[in-house]
């Protein structure tokens, strides 16, 4: 029987999504004022010191609350459904992930700069990452049903969706006549720019050394999903949790 306190927790992860929204998309709002003034590769830094921390902190208490609310269905017995969700979320995983950027950016081991992405999965999607957070939500949602999950993704894919709209005002900001020619060439939609012949999908284009560490990192989340009940356990005896779900939070 559902809880005020597991209903408490949805208003808790919708103000956690929005916090990490608010720094996400701000600092890449904000990168072209901060690499002016510090420096790429120490705005790349500093904005990992902020967001990592704060995308932990988000997942940790959703797999701590995953189920909260209202059980909206429950599927998990249905013939099929594991490899179905498990397939899904694999292949969300190469649109999250996607292989056209490069790594070493990442940690600023290389001096992260903005740039056009036109080859591979890009010709599939412009904004692959907002295709990947809908796959992962739909797997996710289909498998636990709950008016938590729900919510998530309503949050999730409402942060995506804004950053589609974000992502392409600043490269249109940054690239001008470029931008606007790929943009033409691409589409938001998965395959609709192969579909009515704006793109041709060049299959050598994904045989590239980071799709296998992609399924590799598959591979290995599918492995430790076993203790995913253990982390939940464990986070929600820490402090943090208690505080977050104290009852001076709104609701």
């Amino acid at each position: 029987m559902p809880t005020a306190q597991s209903f408490h927790s949805q208003l808790v992860m919708l103000a956690l999504l929005l916090g990490f929204a608010l720094l996400h998309s701000g600092g890449a709002a904000l990168r072209p004022w901060g690499e002016a003034r510090i420096g790429a590769r120490a705005w790349r830094l500093l904005f990992a010191l902020l967001s990592i921390p704060a995308a932990v902190l988000l997942v940790a208490y959703f797999l701590a609350h995953r189920y909260d609310g209202l059980r909206l269905w429950n599927l998990q017995a249905l013939p099929g459904i594991v490899p179905f969700v498990w397939g899904l979320t694999a292949v969300s995983f190469l649109f999250l992930y996607p292989a056209t950027y490069n790594l070493l950016e990442i940690p600023a081991l290389l001096k992260p700069e903005l740039r056009l992405y036109d080859g591979g999965i890009i010709r599939i999607s412009r904004h692959p990452q907002a295709v990947g957070q809908v796959l992962w939500c739909f797997s996710h949602l289909l498998w636990i049903g709950s008016s938590f999950m729900l919510v998530t993704c309503v949050g999730l894919i409402a942060h995506h969706g804004f950053a589609v709209w974000h992502g392409d005002r600043r490269l249109r900001a940054r690239f001008g006549e470029a931008f606007e020619a790929l943009k033409a060439e691409t589409s938001v939609i998965p395959f609709l720019a192969v579909l009515d012949g704006r793109q041709q999908l060049q299959l050598q284009e994904f045989l590239r050394p980071a799709y296998l560490g992609i399924a590799i990192a598959v591979g290995l989340f599918w492995s430790s999903h076993r203790w995913i009940g253990l982390a939940a356990s464990s986070f929600n005896r820490s402090g943090l949790a208690h505080w977050l779900d104290a009852s001076h939070w709104p609701g």
